[in-house]
């Protein structure tokens, strides 16, 4: 390389810092814009009021969030009033047929779909215009041969579901997409 491409490379980076440095927010590599000014973050315990979900699903999907954030972020989990705060409720757990296929003669579940919802109120103390309550679903299909007992007991399947719904919270919460 000459000596002007060299230049030109550190003019470049010289221009592209200069741009990370004056924004007013930070970004990172996990797609977060969370302002400087954000240091902590509370999340409460998200009760199941879905009555068809299992005992366990209240404090797995809580726990669960709590991770997801600390991984994804360097916010500060804190017990109650964080800068950024969490609440909601599981508020469906429900497992019916997805498709119906015949077998000798009767119709039968081909498919079993367990849908999830969780009713998600995201506080933003540092910027309101930021704050949202809303609920977030997702689902995942089963053999038809399974019934809502091994669908339950299936944890590693529920737990794709819940984390679709977490990534959704996180990227609207902290991300804003």
């Amino acid at each position: 390389m000459t000596w002007n491409s060299y230049k030109w490379l550190i003019s470049c980076w010289i221009v592209l810092m200069g741009f990370c440095v004056a924004g007013c927010r930070v970004y990172s590599f996990t797609g977060t814009n969370i302002d400087p000014a954000v240091k902590t973050i509370s999340i409460s315990t998200f009760p199941n009021s879905a009555p068809n979900g299992p005992s366990s699903l209240s404090q797995r999907f809580t726990e669960d969030f709590k991770d997801y954030f600390q991984r994804n972020t360097t916010l500060k989990l804190i017990a109650r009033d964080g800068d950024l705060q969490f609440e909601g409720a599981i508020i469906g757990y429900d497992i019916a047929p997805a498709a119906i296929e015949k077998t000798e003669g009767r119709d039968q579940a081909g498919l079993n779909r367990l849908t999830i919802q969780v009713r998600v109120k995201f506080t933003n103390t540092k910027d309101p215009k930021q704050d949202f309550e809303q609920t977030f679903q997702s689902y995942g299909d089963f053999p038809g041969s399974q019934d809502a007992t091994q669908i339950n007991n299936n944890q590693t399947e529920v737990r794709r579901i819940t984390e679709r719904i977490i990534t959704d919270a996180f990227n609207k919460s902290v991300a804003n997409w």
